[in-house]
């Protein structure tokens, strides 16, 4: 992730791009071959020579902390990859901290930034589908296929496992569209082909407003090429699913308003999807950039997808670690 923001933030025009840090020499050396950056392996090094105005921060997870606080101290916006924090009460402690120092923060949660999701959040709000009584988020992809195939992501101290990697951007999903995760019940830890993390996630979660749903994530589901993640949202008056791709609205009743036809209506997110200036991976991952960028500029400090909203979706998987009643 760290090469696809550095070739983002390369083509954003209002953004000059000055320095690089990585602790692989293979890296840096292309770096240097390559490109006019300024580059480093020392990342406090890098803070301390560049003056910089802005920071994206794309480290295993349990860099984060460090790195963010760090940057935070010499006045310094900040991007930083999902999930935050390993720590909750880490990730809630940047979240006040950036808050005091005025500082634009942002937690690369690139869901919240699809055309679909957001058209569902907008349908949402305006009560399309009548009185809420269920949801369902769920992820599935081919992150471990076998024993002892893991990466550093596999690693409990390191990414987290399948619920800090994974769950995490289904659960801040289901926050950007439902509302907060008040509790958590009859949670199951799944361990299919890792050792010291889990590979699925199942569980009941209860947002603020008292509506219930299923989270159901799995990284060792090789019936999919990449990660897809989908939310499912019932109301009495109708159903919407909604993936990266589509949106599909069932009504029982069309609504004029959206022109929502009776039954079934579906568009896709190409429909839905702005226009970025620089195409790659995805629109969203251009598009919250952008937003990053801009809401530099524009002094927005109430960010789409914030610390503090990370922080929250942190806290959740905490309370499924300790909701956990599988064994492994």
């Amino acid at each position: 992730m760290g090469i696809s923001h550095c070739a983002i933030l390369g083509a954003q025009p209002l953004v000059n791009l000055v320095s690089v840090c990585d602790s692989s020499s293979l890296i840096i050396d292309a770096f240097k071959k390559y490109s006019k950056y300024e580059c480093f392996s020392d990342y406090k090094k890098m803070i301390d020579t560049m003056g910089l105005d802005a920071l994206v921060v794309a480290s295993p997870t349990k860099f984060h902390g460090e790195m963010v606080s760090y940057a935070l101290a010499k006045n310094i916006h900040v991007f930083c990859e999902k999930p935050f924090s390993l720590d909750p009460k880490e990730g809630k402690a940047l979240a006040q901290k950036a808050k005091l120092l005025n500082l634009v923060n942002q937690v690369g949660y690139h869901n919240r930034f699809i055309g679909t999701f957001n058209e569902l959040k907008k349908l949402l709000s305006a009560n399309v589908i009548g009185e809420l009584y269920h949801f369902s988020g769920e992820s599935y992809g081919p992150v471990v296929l076998k024993e002892k195939g893991g990466t550093w992501r596999s690693e409990r101290s390191e990414g987290g496992g399948c619920l800090y990697d994974y769950a995490s951007h289904t659960i801040d999903l289901i926050h950007f569209l439902l509302g907060n995760t008040d509790k958590v019940s009859g949670t199951q830890l799944k361990y299919i082909f890792s050792k010291d993390v889990e590979d699925a996630v199942y569980s009941t979660l209860i947002v603020e407003s008292g509506l219930s749903g299923q989270l159901s994530v799995n990284w060792s589901d090789e019936t999919y090429r990449k990660m897809s993640t989908q939310i499912s949202v019932f109301g009495k008056k109708g159903k919407i699913v909604a993936d990266a791709t589509e949106i599909k609205i069932f009504l029982k009743d069309e609504n004029l308003s959206f022109g929502l036809s009776k039954g079934w209506t579906i568009k896709d997110v190409t429909s839905l999807t702005q226009n970025v200036n620089f195409y790659l991976r995805g629109e969203e991952y251009s598009s919250q950039i952008d937003y990053f960028i801009e809401s530099i500029n524009s002094k927005n400090l109430n960010n789409k997808s914030s610390f503090e909203s990370a922080s929250q979706t942190d806290e959740v998987i905490k309370l499924l670690l300790n909701d956990n009643t599988s064994s492994k």
